[in-house]
């Protein structure tokens, strides 16, 4: 186990931080190119091992591919293998993979015409494809579930030759995720459209454009908002757009309540704390649009002891770990109050001080080693397997350490 002792005491104002490209567009972007077997050159692709691992895949001519713990790689590759009429090809991951649900998607895709088995648990990879002949060119699908599920089968649209209709049934969770995967598909000359809870998508034959640019990742930035908040000091950040694609890019909204300011300067973002912003004494936001926010903002509230509650957090139990239980776990830890049902968070009751020192479980998911990791401003922290966030932000201690953080690594 890789262990960190951090602090933050010391921190200063760091002239330009470069965030690697968006994870979400880089593996949606990757799937298209090697959907339509195309020439495009993608500039500032994603360093995460999310995105690495499904390109490797995409590379792969071998029949057994491991995803390990990269969830968006399972959910694209299910359908890209599907469709692509691949044959006796099998998809795995890590132990935790195969206890995350897929039936949902491999149902619909079994209805379009894929002849797709399940190796062990009903419902669960490892899955094993088999063949593609497209029997219908419209589905339903549950849209409570996962985005990814939706995003997965708009990907492949296009490459069928009847295109698809989704008829998508019940609330729609993370929506901007759906949007995004619209929006850039039409960057890439498709025909997409969403109305109301209906998509539809028109085949195509191949793509046009040569070159394509991947915005800065909106959710590792999420991080460096927390460090403002809680700090105080000033950020530039870049490669991000004020009319970014990505859901995620409404950070710069929710962490006005937390007194951060965002301006845009060409393609960089400046972070600066307002000094005359008072915090509410509490704080409700529905993060139905943007759950993987969800453990940035309530580590945020518990650096400044405000009274939160997150809603809207159906997904969450289906992540890497299940995050709620997850946070209820580790923020406990600091002597304060947290209470969680399926849909959300709260926490209520805060020392006077944050206890030193305190050690963070990661449960093999980035998001709980890079949400904590701001609260060394204030206290220090011990980060238990550390080298979790590869999966997503693998550059992340050497900017902490560029910002003056005091980083101790233990093997």
């Amino acid at each position: 186990m890789n262990t960190l002792k951090i602090s933050g005491f010391n921190i200063v104002s760091n002239e330009k931080i470069i965030i690697s490209g968006s994870k979400s567009e880089s593996n949606r972007v990757l799937i298209l190119k090697y959907l339509f077997n195309s020439n495009i050159i993608i500039n500032n692709l994603s360093t995460s091992d999310d995105t690495k691992v499904l390109l490797k895949a995409l590379e792969n001519q071998t029949d057994i591919i491991d995803i390990h713990h990269a969830g968006t790689a399972m959910r694209f590759l299910t359908s890209f293998y599907a469709v692509t009429n691949k044959k006796n090809i099998t998809l795995t991951g890590s132990d935790r993979m195969l206890q995350r649900p897929i039936g949902e998607l491999v149902d619909s895709l079994k209805s379009l015409g894929a002849d797709i088995i399940y190796e062990k648990e009903i419902g669960y990879p490892p899955l094993r494809f088999n063949g593609f002949n497209q029997m219908n060119k419209s589905i339903e699908l549950r849209s409570d579930i996962s985005s990814q599920f939706i995003s997965s089968l708009m990907l492949v649209a296009p490459y069928l030759n009847d295109g698809l209709q989704i008829k998508l049934v019940g609330n729609i969770f993370s929506r901007p995720y759906i949007l995004l995967t619209c929006e850039l598909m039409k960057n890439f000359g498709f025909d997409c459209f969403i109305n109301k809870d209906e998509i539809k998508i028109i085949p195509h034959k191949k793509i046009s454009i040569k070159n394509y640019s991947i915005e800065s990742d909106w959710s590792s930035a999420s991080y460096l908002y927390s460090i403002v908040a809680l700090s105080g000091i000033e950020l530039n950040l870049s490669s991000f757009k004020s009319n970014s694609l990505q859901g995620d890019s409404k950070l710069s909204k929710l962490y006005e309540n937390f007194g951060v300011k965002t301006y845009f300067e060409d393609d960089e973002i400046i972070l600066k704390k307002s000094k005359s912003h008072r915090i509410k004494k509490f704080i409700e936001l529905n993060l139905i649009e943007n759950p993987d926010l969800a453990q940035t903002i309530i580590v945020t509230s518990l650096g400044l002891s405000v009274h939160t509650k997150l809603t809207g957090l159906n997904t969450l139990k289906i992540k890497e770990t299940d995050r709620l239980i997850a946070l209820k776990n580790e923020i406990t830890k600091f002597n304060t109050d947290v209470i969680i049902d399926e849909n959300s968070i709260e926490i209520k009751n805060f020392p006077k001080k944050l206890p030193e020192n305190v050690e963070i479980d990661t449960y093999n998911d980035h998001r709980m080693a890079l949400a904590f990791s701001p609260l060394s401003v204030l206290v220090n922290l011990v980060i238990n397997d550390c080298n979790v966030i590869s999966k997503s932000f693998p550059e992340y201690w050497t900017i902490l350490k560029k910002l003056n953080f005091n980083l101790k690594f233990d093997n």
